[in-house]
């Protein structure tokens, strides 16, 4: 079982729509409150070689990626760290208030324990006027990126030079509120691969998405065909996919490439062809 099939499970348990983007939405007086929690291993999600500092920074800027992803602003951080070594945590406090204060938010508190294997579980709150959930995007819009695609994975398949695309993600904070602003009609981040996030959207849309490889952004000085596979498929990059009306795009300040168009036709498609749902994902063996 994979983790999205896990979520499918118990998500009549839980109210409608709370599982339909990375953080809950709760209205508070005239705005929203933007939550998201993310746990994090060393085995599974930090590259040998991170510092304590660097992965500190790293379990900050998944949460803070995810309510920019909202078009929402980071406002504070809690962190919960299970510890092999307690004397750990100071270089992962550093690197977590230094990620959050880079972003405007505050480390606020946390808790600690011990555990046989370093976890780490960050929690976030942000505000906005509204939200851009995944679920919005109407046949005729844009599907766009900003940034480049593939980056992390080229740093997990040996490309030294994109090492710090990987362990030092750039959560898109300032574009998501301008995106925002401007009327995108769906967005996230793509942190589990850009084909998976395109699922993720189809997920709770009733149109369907089709890209144009061709005009995908790719990492410089990867070979095209690797980069182009890099890009699809490969986790650790912190940009946002959204969707918004042709007649809004681009965006001024938001360094983005139209990727393709939200179609009625429900399905993901790349170059006419259906694109599997192929990115990272947490699985348990059965």
């Amino acid at each position: 079982m994979d983790e999205r099939a896990l979520i499918r499970a118990v998500s009549s348990l839980l109210p409608e729509g709370a599982t339909a983007d990375d953080c809950a939405v709760l209205p508070h007086g005239g705005e929203c409150l933007v939550l998201s929690t993310d746990m994090l291993h060393e085995t599974t999600d930090f590259p040998v070689g991170m510092t304590d500092a660097d992965i500190g920074w790293m379990v900050a800027a998944v949460t803070i990626s995810d309510i920019a992803g909202m078009g929402a602003r980071p406002l504070a951080l809690l962190l919960a760290a299970g510890l092999d070594r307690p004397e750990r945590l100071a270089g992962i406090t550093e690197g977590a208030a230094r990620c959050c204060r880079t972003y405007g938010a505050s480390l606020v508190g946390g808790d600690t324990d011990a555990h046989t294997e370093l976890t780490l579980v960050s929690t976030g709150l942000g505000t906005a006027e509204k939200v851009v959930g995944r679920r919005g995007a109407a046949p005729g819009d844009l599907v766009c990126v900003t940034g480049y695609l593939g980056g992390a994975q080229a740093a997990l398949s040996g490309y030294d030079d994109y090492w710090q695309r990987l362990i030092a993600p750039q959560p898109r904070v300032a574009e998501g509120l301008a995106l925002n602003a401007a009327g995108a009609t769906a967005m996230m981040d793509i942190s589990d691969g850009l084909a998976m996030s395109l699922h993720d959207m189809l997920g709770v849309n009733d149109c369907g998405f089709a890209v144009e490889t061709a005009r995908l952004p790719l990492p410089a000085g990867v070979p095209e065909d690797k980069g182009r596979e890099f890009a699809l498929s490969g986790g650790g990059d912190f940009e946002l996919l959204f969707t918004i009306p042709a007649g809004n795009f681009p965006v001024a300040g938001v360094e983005a490439t139209a990727i393709g168009r939200v179609v009625a036709e429900h399905g993901v498609f790349a170059d006419g062809r259906p694109l599997p749902a192929q990115g990272y994902m947490h699985r348990w063996e059965e």
